[in-house]
């Protein structure tokens, strides 16, 4: 009982117990419907199909007359055929003309095979599939001439014919063959016998829409009850054809259900013929045992599919929800580490990863309350480590600083002055651990004024920041923890003159300063290890006290702190090749305020 109360057993039974059922339902009403359409309609399907069929026929041979039509109104045929030129070449030049305005029309249709035009006088002009034809001499004497002979100019339906009864060559292709007498529209005077053959087989084509079965047998009887065309099988019998019933010229189309055929019949108008269709009660009734064979394999097929799609959508549906159950528990039990990974319906992923955001977002929320738990314990210790009164360290280094001056020692006196500036600057934590780049910057400069005298004249310093940045928020003690490194181990190594610039640049929404120098620069080696201590968490490795680690280790306190004051993307980045100089760059938000300013601060 507890499997079936999980949501995969409850969808599972709901998608398949409500397809089952629609299934089965709408089977037993397909079923109920097709029998009494089988039994009911087959006699209007039946009658319908002639109907079309004779239709079609008739279009089929309104096309042809119009054919014939065509070129027995070509003014241009009717004057060359008549026309007896004395000079050879202009007999040959006529017989070509012609033989193009045969062309033409031959091209008009698809379903040509040939066209020929028998003058009175005995020639035949012709144009047709194989070109290389032998004329039968004898034509005159043939059936079909003598119908033709015997029209009035009206269109004369020849049948189908097992070759051309013109060609000898094309003894063996079956073709359609129809004709009529040609006349001078002025005049009505006979100028020749017209006769065109056509591909049998949109003839055939159009019979097979007759058929409502395979044992339908189809039939196009002329007047004299003589088939023209039929789609009877060979060995098959032959019915009565002149017992065949005929349908009245008022209704055309006649339909008989009582013998042990349905018999369904048509007449033409083009031609007068009568199209029939035979089609066994036996094959009738084979239909429905063949349709209830198919629509039991089809509802077996389908409740297998239905039983398969039901159980594939109610795992897609359960399964993403198990897993987000089992990491919930994990997170639950403290573990803020995991993640659920599905490909479901756009709901479910949504879900899911709603919650893989909350997780992330609370895992690091307590690593940043963890951070600055550390960091406020450190801070409380350097506080008590400082508890000794600074202003006698200030006081005492103004008493050294007017003690230099009087005795007129300026050099030593302003190393004095800036070191107690200096004090005083870093150990001012009024404001906390905030100040701004123009305060950080003039305490780079009382910084700068003890180096430069360390150095003995050594180093040349350039600070070109623009002024609207000056107000521009960051960590105390950021700026002065890089020079001093570039100082240490770029440029005090360094022979001769060693160059130190400090600039500002603006970066889409940030704010870079950057502090160059020319010294020894750093190999990809050490570059690489001073990134990783940079970049790492808060635990010490074996290495720890290269000079590579410990360099990167006021970079990392500096990163640390703008990482934690600015967030993710900002922080520290560095460049460096060797014996080139090293390039710090510190990435902080753009201030809201002056941007488009130009003034800059600079010093030297």
């Amino acid at each position: 009982m507890r499997r079936f109360r999980s949501i995969r057993s409850r969808l599972f039974l709901l998608f398949m117990g409500c397809m089952t059922g629609i299934l089965i339902l709408m089977s037993m009403l397909y079923y109920n419907r097709t029998l009494s359409i089988i039994h009911a309609k087959v006699g209007d399907i039946a009658e319908k199909n002639i109907s079309q069929t004779a239709g079609l026929f008739n279009l089929m041979l309104q096309g042809y007359n119009s054919l014939s039509k065509s070129l027995n109104s070509n003014y241009e045929l009717t004057r060359l055929l008549q026309e007896k030129p004395d000079d050879p070449a202009a007999e040959i030049m006529n017989e070509r003309t012609i033989t193009n305005i045969i062309g033409a029309a031959y091209y008009s249709r698809d379903d040509v095979l040939g066209i020929h035009i028998l003058s009175p006088d005995g020639k035949v002009y012709s144009y047709e599939r194989q070109f290389a034809g032998v004329i039968d001499n004898n034509y005159a004497q043939t059936e079909w001439y003598k119908k033709l002979e015997a029209s009035s100019g009206n269109m004369v339906w020849l049948g189908l014919y097992p070759g051309s009864p013109i060609n000898t060559l094309q003894a063996e292709k079956q073709a359609f063959v129809f004709g009529r007498k040609l006349y001078d529209l002025d005049n009505h005077k006979e100028i020749g016998m017209l006769m065109i053959e056509t591909n049998p087989s949109p003839m055939m084509e159009a019979l097979s829409n007759v058929s409502i079965s395979p044992g339908t047998q189809v039939y196009i009887l002329d007047e004299a009850k003589k088939i023209i065309a039929s789609s009877e099988r060979k060995g098959a019998k032959r019915p009565e054809l002149d017992r065949l019933p005929q349908p009245s010229p008022e209704d055309n189309i006649f339909v008989d259900g009582t013998s042990k055929e349905l018999i369904v019949a048509a007449n033409t108008t083009m031609a007068g013929w009568t199209i029939y269709g035979l089609t066994p009660k036996q094959d009738i009734q084979a239909e429905v045992y063949r349709t209830t064979k198919v629509l039991v394999v089809v509802v077996l097929a389908l409740i297998i599919l239905s039983t398969v799609l039901a159980s594939i959508v109610s795992r897609n549906i359960a399964s993403p929800l198990k897993l987000l159950i089992r990491e919930m528990k994990k997170v639950e039990m403290g573990n803020f580490s995991g993640s659920v990974n599905v490909d479901s319906f756009d709901e479910i992923n949504s879900l899911v990863s709603s919650f893989n955001r909350m997780v992330h977002r609370m895992d690091e929320l307590i690593e940043t309350i963890k951070i600055s738990t550390v960091s406020e314990k450190n801070a409380q210790l350097q506080a008590l480590q400082a508890q000794v009164n600074p202003h006698f360290l200030y006081n005492t280094l103004d008493m050294i600083y007017w003690m230099l001056d009087e005795q007129e020692n300026e050099r030593l006196s302003r190393v004095v002055l800036s070191l107690s500036q200096m004090f005083r600057y870093s150990s001012n934590w009024e404001e906390a651990a905030r100040t701004t780049l123009g305060r950080e910057l003039e305490q780079i400069g009382h910084y700068l004024t003890i180096i430069e005298t360390r150095l003995g004249g050594r180093l040349q310093t350039n600070i070109d920041a623009n002024a609207a940045w000056l107000d521009a928020p960051l960590p105390k003690m950021t700026i002065q923890p890089i020079i001093e490194n570039a100082v240490k181990y770029g440029l005090e190594p360094k022979e001769g003159m060693g160059v130190l610039n400090v600039r500002t640049e603006k970066e889409g929404n940030k704010l870079l300063i950057k502090i160059e120098d020319n010294g020894m620069g750093m190999d990809a080696e050490t570059l690489e290890r001073v990134k990783e201590t940079m970049h790492a968490k808060h635990q010490r490795s074996p290495d720890a006290d290269s000079p590579g680690r410990r360099r990167g280790i006021g970079l990392r306190n500096v990163h640390d702190r703008l990482v934690m004051m600015f967030g993710g993307p900002y922080g520290l980045s560095i460049e460096s090749e060797p014996l080139q100089g090293t390039t710090v760059t510190v990435a902080i938000p753009i201030p809201a305020e002056g941007e488009d300013e130009d003034e800059h601060i600079g010093g030297g």
